[in-house]
């Protein structure tokens, strides 16, 4: 992906790790396989691509800008989704660090966090009504967020204004993670 974007345009300023994976399971069964899968899209995979990333941006000796997108559960726990959670955890805190050391290469590091977003990963609760009332009760907006409004921040983390941004968290929730959860 790298060297094909090097090949067409030139150079790599800016890499987006999205993606994610969640397996809703009870902690007591979840099987090696079951956890290994999800460290490996959601965490592994975002090392691979930052890290491939960034050694193109310091071989260019100019700018650039790694954005994850992670889940308010890097913070707050749900019951269910050990591995998920423990994922996203992990992925903040890989990118803080990165946020330290590539500092000196002028590159920038920071996490997008969004709460329940209108999203493939969430069909089954936009389609249960039960589900949906219950996920609402945890959004003070009361709405599920739009991929827009995921996109329109990693547009601003990926631009010359977000240029002094690094080692943050932006929270996309719609206010979910300021109250306490009922899980």
């Amino acid at each position: 992906m790298v060297q094909e974007t090097v090949k067409q345009f030139g150079r790599l300023d800016i890499a987006v790790s999205n993606a994610g994976l969640e397996i809703k399971k009870p902690f007591l069964d979840v099987t090696d396989d079951e956890w290994n899968k999800v460290m490996s899209v959601n965490l592994y995979g975002s090392f691979l691509v930052s890290q491939i990333a960034a050694r193109q941006m310091v071989k260019q000796g100019q700018r650039g800008k790694l954005i994850f997108v992670s889940s308010v559960h890097e913070d707050v726990p749900f019951a269910g989704y050990a591995s998920c959670c423990a994922s996203k955890g992990a992925l903040r805190m890989m990118m803080r660090n990165l946020a330290l050391e590539l500092a000196e290469h002028k590159i920038n590091a920071n996490n997008i966090a969004p709460g329940a977003i209108a999203t493939p990963i969430n069909q089954a609760v936009l389609n249960d009504p039960e589900a949906m009332k219950n996920a609402l009760s945890e959004i003070p907006l009361g709405r599920f967020g739009k991929p827009e409004e995921v996109a329109s921040v990693a547009v601003f983390l990926a631009s010359d204004e977000a240029d002094y941004v690094t080692g943050s968290t932006y929270y996309i929730d719609g206010g979910m993670t300021q109250q306490v959860t009922k899980y």
